[in-house]
């Protein structure tokens, strides 16, 4: 099961994530941290998303979403994941692609 928790800045969703996530068994997913850690990683990915925050920009929504697809084939989230922070834009919400990362993955992002 793939969990979204959605809402504005400071509501809780990170402690709420965090709790749920550990009751649920599965990883505890926020685009914020995915971003550190492809950037301290030195990965591909990471080195275009650090290129773009370096200026003070948003990460596209196509690279976030190539994070999140990557993070999402990591074994500790074969059973599901809890999405926190996404989608966060329209783009990122809308199906498109078809690049689900499994079978019976949730209609978000690149998914169909």
């Amino acid at each position: 099961m793939d969990v979204i928790i959605m809402g504005p800045p400071g509501v809780g969703k990170g402690t709420q994530a965090t709790d749920l996530a550990a009751y649920m068994g599965v990883p505890h997913i926020a685009t914020g941290e995915l971003f550190r850690d492809a950037t301290r990683h030195g990965t591909p990915l990471g080195r275009k998303a650090q290129s773009y925050m370096e200026r003070g920009e948003l990460v596209p929504d196509e690279l976030t979403i190539a994070l999140l697809l990557d993070r999402l084939k990591q074994p500790d989230a074969v059973g599901g994941a809890l999405l926190d922070g996404f989608p966060r834009t329209l783009p990122q919400a809308r199906p498109s692609t078809g690049r689900c990362p499994r079978a019976g993955a949730p209609s978000v992002g690149p998914c169909t």
